[in-house]
């Protein structure tokens, strides 16, 4: 079964994997994609894509202490400053 939820969580593990390899342009992309989608898309996907691509990608840059918070477009930062704040980091 592939849902909607799985495809948000496999998208995030390509982002990370593109930011641990140092693939900047691919993360850069990957985000834009994500953008695109938080932007544009049906309530159900910019919910999937605020809830569990930008937790997972924030969470993972956090416990690495990644600084690339620069590259999130502006709408996906905002999430992601979102979570930053839900959790008190």
């Amino acid at each position: 079964m592939n849902t909607i939820y799985r495809q948000a969580e496999r998208f995030a593990e390509i982002t990370q994997k593109a930011i641990v390899s140092g693939n900047i342009h691919r993360a850069k992309k990957c985000l834009a994609i994500a953008e695109d989608l938080l932007r544009t898309g049906r309530n159900e996907t910019k919910n999937v894509i605020s809830t569990v691509y930008v937790f997972s990608v924030s969470s993972f840059m956090e416990l690495r202490k990644c600084s690339i918070s620069n590259l999130f477009p502006s709408a996906l930062k905002a999430e992601y400053v979102k979570h930053i704040n839900a959790v008190g980091v």
